[in-house]
């Protein structure tokens, strides 16, 4: 099986959405074929209530999904349709905002004050885009982790993995979004569908994940780690990891160990018109979303 190449890394970098709310930008608002069906990712991790308090008031999406996991603190969500909740601790939301959705976020920290999680944006393709819009909130107690016989742990979002499946279901790109911990020193390989855009998201520890033309001798069993190995050459937190294709990548940890989220999509190959949190497929459907949201016209009758 040939082992998927790394293509890019990068940093994400810190930008300001919401109401002041202070993140990581991982990707997003530019060049979308990139990470086709992905547009964007945001890591909202932060331990001061100052830089997120304010949240995310009501704003709208059309043409997308948004997927929010919360690793610590909580979230409460209200829309338009008279949805509410809260999102805790391992909790995921996918939003499928189809026809228009008017929502907020308003996010609370924990008791160290630590507000941490992510969103992913994914793209709908022209014949869902205005499809009536879906919530699927998902309890961290649902989601499935399978812990290896060397320790390393696997939680599936969405899509199948070693055999177990997701909670998460009827998602146009039919993704693969895992969170996967890797003790420290360890080489593994994780299996990824040959045709899926993929992505690795680095957000604790370190490690390296092997190219495919990397020697065999550069990825090191734990009692050899860092002899040959040079540790400065490990992506650390928030790399993002853009992998070109092949049926699986590997993965080296570091003295650390490392966690991060592997996510792969089905590319939609389609044309994309994007401003804000609007996705459409040409500019006239873009300019007719935002006449409607003008003329009170945004929320559409719910098919039945």
């Amino acid at each position: 099986m040939s082992i998927r190449p790394v293509i890019a890394t990068s940093k994400a970098t810190p930008t300001m959405e919401g109401a002041g709310v202070h993140l990581y930008r991982a990707f997003g608002f530019n060049a979308p074929e990139n990470h086709d069906p992905f547009l964007l990712f945001d890591d909202f991790r932060n331990d001061s209530p100052e830089a997120y308090k304010n949240g995310f008031p009501w704003h709208p999406h059309r043409g997308i999904e948004t997927i929010t996991y919360v690793l610590n603190g909580s979230v409460e969500h209200n829309d338009s349709l008279g949805n509410s909740g809260t999102l805790s601790n391992g909790d995921v939301q996918w939003m499928t905002a189809g026809s228009g959705i008017m929502h907020q976020e308003m996010p609370t920290g924990n008791a160290r004050g630590q507000m941490h999680g992510f969103q992913l944006w994914a793209n709908l393709p022209g014949s869902l885009k205005m499809t009536n819009p879906r919530y699927q909130d998902v309890q961290g107690k649902e989601i499935s982790e399978i812990i290896d016989d060397d320790g390393t742990k696997v939680k599936i979002i969405t899509g199948e993995f070693w055999g177990k499946k997701g909670p998460v279901d009827g998602i146009a790109a039919d993704p693969l979004y895992l969170d996967i911990n890797v003790p420290a020193g360890l080489r593994k390989s994780f299996k990824v569908d040959t045709y899926r855009n993929t992505f690795a998201y680095i957000f604790e520890g370190a490690g390296k994940f092997a190219d495919a033309s990397t020697p065999k001798g550069i990825l090191l069993e734990k009692e050899v780690l860092g002899q040959e190995l040079n540790i400065r050459d490990m992506s650390g937190n928030r790399t993002l990891v853009q992998f070109g294709t092949g049926g699986e990548i590997v993965v080296q940890a570091g003295p650390e160990g490392m966690r991060f989220l592997l996510v792969a999509g089905t590319p939609i190959k389609e044309p994309v018109a994007w401003h804000g949190p609007i996705v459409m497929n040409t500019r006239e459907e873009l300019q007719t979303a935002f006449n409607d949201l003008r003329n009170d016209r945004f929320i559409k009758p719910l098919d039945h």
